[in-house]
């Protein structure tokens, strides 16, 4: 069966606009153009659409997403079976989410009494989930499932007070670090100060701490950009600046 871009938008829900615009930016072509300049879309195109709003649905960027399906070795069934996964696990997210809020309501009704760590398991869960997203492939490789594991463990142990703690010292960092940054100096007061902080910071997360392992973090924030976007969104160079600063205060040579 062959479709319009009308009667396409109208199966699927998405707007014409967006049909004609992913055309546009090479992500998914019609099958061909009909003698009156009309784009037509046959079960290839189907099936890609169904694929590119999975991929959506997980919050791929459309360049990502271009990059997955283009390429020749893409495995469609693959692909269905990975969406499957990915979708379990937010699905699993959500329903922590709403089994914390059911309890939060049971308590706020006197129905139950609720701990300060009940009321923030879910949200614990949620912040490592989107870590593991994130980053968790890359941290992974760089420091092993184990080690991994058992900081992920922490967090879910971490009480409200900790968790407070290292909230408000991640922002003293920020402030400490944005100050250092304007000396230029990575080995001077502030700039070591800013380190420091950085160390406690961690404490909250890892199990154990090395020099060696502070100072490869801080690698990372300069070699990958996801890292260095974070650091470097107020003032670009940030992220290199901190790297410099751990090196000195580990004593790691670059």
């Amino acid at each position: 069966m062959e479709y319009t871009v009308q009667k396409l938008a109208s199966l699927t829900g998405i707007s014409s606009r967006t049909l004609r615009y992913y055309d546009e930016i090479g992500i998914l072509k019609p099958a061909r153009i009909n003698s009156s300049g009309y784009r037509i879309y046959g079960q290839a195109e189907v099936d890609r659409l169904q694929q590119i709003l999975f991929y959506r649905e997980l919050e791929v960027s459309l360049d990502r997403i271009k990059e997955i399906v283009t390429d020749p070795a893409f495995d469609g069934a693959a692909a269905l079976k990975e969406h499957r996964e990915k979708l379990l696990e937010k699905k699993k997210q959500l329903e922590v989410l709403i089994a914390n809020l059911d309890k939060t309501i049971a308590s706020a009704e006197g129905k139950m009494k609720m701990s300060n760590k009940d009321k923030f398991e879910g949200f614990k869960k949620k912040m490592i989930e989107e870590n593991e997203k994130k980053f968790g492939e890359e941290i992974r490789q760089k420091y092993g499932d184990d080690r991994v594991d058992q900081s992920n463990e922490k967090v879910m142990s971490m009480t409200q007070e900790q968790h407070n703690e290292v909230t408000a010292l991640a922002e003293t960092i920020t402030v400490t670090l944005a100050e250092a940054f304007k000396t230029g100096d990575p080995g001077g007061e502030l700039a070591q100060k800013a380190a420091e902080l950085h160390k406690q910071w961690l404490s909250y997360y890892w199990t154990k701490y090395s020099k060696e392992a502070h100072a490869g973090l801080a690698q990372m924030y300069v070699d990958d950009e996801r890292f260095t976007a974070y650091y470097d969104k107020v003032q670009p160079g940030t992220a290199k600046f901190l790297r410099d600063a751990i090196y000195i205060y580990t004593g790691i040579k670059k």
